[in-house]
C-alpha cells in the first residue's frame, strides 16, 4: 500500500495558496454575475420610455435610466475627461453643465469623445446657444476611478480631469445638480457616443475564473505527486539501497 507522505513544505505551500486561488476564482465568478446583472438592466431600461429630469432625484437607483431634457449648456465651465482611447486614437471626453428649464435641475451632461492628437493645440469643440431637447442616460461609476495623482483644483477652464464627479462639481459652482452624469443620445450636440456598458464583459471574468481553478488544480495534482509518487521513489531507492548492502 502507498503512503502519502508529501512532505511538510508542500504541504505549507498548498495550505497557504489553495484557499486564495480558490476565493479568486470564486471572486470572478460573483464578478460575472454582477456583469450579466448590469447589462441585463441596461438592456431593460434602454427600452423604457425617457422620464423627466426631475423625477431623479426621487429614484433610489437611477443608473442607465433614459432622460429627455430640455434647456442650456454652459459653455463656460466645460470639463475635458482625459486619457479616453478610440480605435487606438488618444482623446477626451466633453462634459458640460446643463440645466433643464423644466425642474430647474443642473445636470453634467457628457456629450461624447473628441480626438486629441497634438497636445500642443487645445481640443476643438463647440457648444450651441439655443435651448436644445435632448435625450441621455444616466452613468453611474461602478467605484471610484484609480488615479495615480489627483487632479488639480482650480485653475482655467475648460478643466482637464483624469476623474469627474458630478457631485463634486456643483459645490465649486455654488448650483444644485444631480449627483451622477448623464451620457448623451445621438442628437444636435454629440460627439463620439461609443461607451462600453462595462469596461470588461462576463466572459473575460468566467475565463480568468477558469484559470484561477485550473491553477487550483495544478496545484493539488502537484501535491499529490510529491505525495504518492516521490514517497515511492524514496522508498524504491532504499530498498535498493538495502539490497546492495545484503
Amino acid at each position: 500500500m502507498k503512503h502519502f507522505r508529501p512532505g511538510w513544505v508542500p504541504t505549507l505551500v498548498v495550505l497557504m495558496l489553495l484557499p486564495g486561488l480558490i476565493a479568486l476564482g470564486c471572486w470572478q465568478l460573483g464578478r460575472a454575475q454582477e456583469k450579466r446583472v448590469l447589462l441585463a438592466s441596461y438592456a431593460e431600461r434602454q427600452a423604457g420610455e425617457p422620464v423627466r429630469a426631475g423625477e431623479l432625484s426621487a429614484m433610489d437607483d437611477p443608473a442607465f435610466r433614459r432622460v429627455q431634457l430640455f434647456g442650456h449648456f454652459d459653455a463656460e465651465h466645460s470639463l475635458l475627461l482625459d486619457n479616453r482611447v478610440r480605435n487606438g486614437q488618444v482623446g477626451v471626453e466633453l462634459l458640460q453643465p446643463f440645466l433643464d428649464q423644466a425642474s430647474g435641475l443642473w445636470l453634467l451632461v457628457n456629450r461624447g469623445w473628441l480626438p486629441w492628437p497634438d497636445r500642443r493645440n487645445p481640443v476643438q469643440f463647440s457648444t450651441p446657444d439655443q435651448a436644445l431637447s435632448l435625450d441621455a442616460w444616466v452613468y453611474v461609476a461602478p467605484g471610484a476611478t484609480f488615479q495615480l495623482h489627483a487632479d488639480p483644483e482650480g485653475g482655467s477652464w475648460p478643466h482637464l480631469l483624469t476623474a469627474i464627479d458630478a457631485s463634486h462639481l456643483w459645490p465649486q459652482l455654488a448650483r444644485e445638480g444631480f449627483a451622477h452624469e448623464l451620457r448623451l443620445e445621438a442628437g444636435p450636440a454629440s460627439y463620439r457616443l461609443d461607451w462600453p456598458v462595462v469596461a470588461m464583459g462576463p466572459e473575460k471574468h468566467l475565463g480568468y475564473a477558469v484559470q484561477w481553478f485550473a491553477l487550483a488544480l495544478a496545484l493539488v495534482l502537484l501535491y499529490l505527486y510529491f505525495g504518492w509518487y516521490k514517497n515511492k521513489e524514496k522508498q524504491h531507492g532504499s530498498r535498493h539501497e538495502s539490497s546492495q548492502h545484503v
